[in-house]
């Protein structure tokens, strides 16, 4: 008799929640998931709702294996603000309106407040109060933060009628989980993507070979570039700061600059490649923030969803700069605090959050002292030295943020200033050289002039089809030859 030598036990477990090994972009689950995902997407190309709901249940089962059953809080929010919001349609009264979109915060932000802050608010209260606080054991769902942010941008829109309320749950659900950027973001507003959802599928080949191109940039930032320089380098720097010479921190610190900055724009630019491979176009969401000659630049082309909804919906609620230049600078100075907390329950975040508020406002003070319109850019050496400066800023608040604990923050920052040891810079440059050649290729790709990027994505768009995918079997067989024994989640799942 034939007897299968198929493992099916062994496939159920990959296909279940996996607490140590979320799905993630660059796994081998996720790929041979997509490959089967993608025949389905194109068999129903032509029936919408039946796309539609397919995409969802795919959309729910990639959140099923990122957070396990906590999936149910995807459909909660989901639920909830697409009834809000068809309430705030329907009523023309302002009370009945801000009363429905209050009960929207309410949710979302006490979804947010309860998984995200319970155990960092009761230690703060317990140390008011001189006791002790013993932390509840709540899990972190992944990318609560994101979906609940993406939600609430809906719902405070339809409450400013900038928007009419959807009329069908399973748009707005398509809506709120569209796996590509369900747990990390970018924070895609919903007068840009709605509109798509229901227009007949269409990849032209401008759609599909920009796809491939932002995924292979993604796969090389994510899987070859940050995850190796963070295992081989920069973990242990900032794990001990103490044992190593400030030179040695201070390499660290650069390393960590680029770790995060390939490892969440990699993310994105994963995200953007699989939509557009899907026939949906997302906002750009990293655009070299590290040229950026200003902390206010560095916010225009760092995670700009977030930065722009942090404007539009925190920042502006405020009160903006409508209310006199003192008041502005305060409200600068909130909306970062306030951002800098959103990214984790931590003194860390907050100290980082509130850097950057105070560096905005003086640049915002400076700018108006010297009476410069918003325009107004540098040239020359004065711009090198001003993007130096902005360089090293934010290097020096990334310490801040990688660090969990305020001592580490100091231990680094005191072995930089005080302990710093030139000499050993050549055996340090020689003992990890393959991790030194990684990060000045990633710091090189990122100086790229935008012309010359632009120039190699039209290159890979003319590419014909089986030299795009040439192209993708390559880059997957340099992210399996570089890549840690372990796959390495990515950063801001954690937020």
């Amino acid at each position: 008799m034939f007897q299968s030598d198929i493992d099916f036990s062994k496939i159920a477990g990959l296909l279940e929640y996996q607490p140590d090994a979320p799905m993630i972009f660059n796994s081998g689950i996720f790929l041979y998931l997509f490959l089967g995902f993608s025949l389905v997407y194109m068999l129903l190309s032509r029936k919408d709702t039946l796309r539609i709901l397919f995409v969802t249940l795919f959309s729910y089962y990639f959140y099923y294996k990122s957070s396990g059953t906590y999936f149910f809080l995807l459909f909660i929010v989901t639920f909830t603000d697409f009834c809000l919001a068809r309430g705030m349609g329907q009523f023309r009264a302002k009370w009945i309106r801000k009363m429905l979109v209050a009960v929207s915060l309410a949710v979302n932000l006490g979804l947010l407040v309860y998984f995200k802050y319970t155990n960092f608010f009761g230690e703060i209260i317990a140390s008011v109060r001189g006791g002790t606080f013993e932390p509840l054991d709540i899990f972190l769902p992944v990318g609560i933060s994101f979906f609940t942010f993406q939600s609430l941008s809906y719902t405070i829109d339809v409450y400013r009628g900038n928007i009419k309320p959807l009329d069908r749950l399973l748009d707005y659900a398509f809506y709120v989980s569209f796996f590509p950027q369900l747990v990390a973001g970018p924070i895609v507003r919903a007068r840009d993507f709605i509109p798509q959802i229901r227009k007949p599928l269409a990849v032209t080949r401008e759609m599909f070979g920009t796809g491939i191109f932002y995924i292979i940039c993604g796969l090389v930032k994510k899987a070859v570039i940050s995850d190796y320089i963070s295992v081989n380098f920069v973990e242990r720097i900032f794990d001990n700061p103490s044992l190593y010479s400030g030179v040695e921190n201070l390499a660290g610190v650069y390393g960590y600059a680029l770790q995060i900055y390939c490892d969440f724009s990699g993310y994105s630019d994963m995200a953007i490649g699989i939509a557009l491979l899907l026939g949906f176009r997302f906002p750009e969401n990293f655009n070299s923030p590290y040229i950026s000659a200003s902390v206010t630049e560095f916010w225009h082309r760092w995670h700009i969803s977030l930065s722009t909804w942090l404007r539009d919906y925190l920042y502006i609620s405020l009160g903006g700069n409508r209310k006199g230049k003192v008041r502005t600078y305060v409200n600068l100075f909130i909306t970062m605090l306030l951002g800098g907390l959103w990214h984790g329950a931590s003194w860390n975040f907050v100290v980082w959050g509130a850097l950057h508020g105070v560096a905005l406002a003086v640049h915002k003070w400076f700018r108006a002292f010297m009476g410069r319109p918003k325009t107004y850019e540098s040239r020359g050496i004065k711009k090198v030295l001003a993007v130096l400066l902005t360089f090293h800023f934010v290097c020096f608040c990334w310490i801040f943020f990688r660090n969990t604990t305020f001592d580490n923050s100091v231990a680094m920052l005191t072995q930089i200033f005080t302990s710093f040891h030139p000499e050993v810079f050549s055996q340090m440059v020689s003992g990890y050289w393959q991790v030194f050649v990684l990060i000045g290729l990633g710091f090189l790709f990122h100086y790229v002039p935008m012309g010359l990027r632009n120039a190699m994505k039209k290159a890979v768009i003319a590419l014909p089809v089986a030299l795009q995918a040439v192209l993708i079997v390559i880059a997957i067989y340099v992210v399996i030859q570089v890549k840690s024994s372990d796959i390495q989640p990515f950063i801001y799942f954690q937020f």
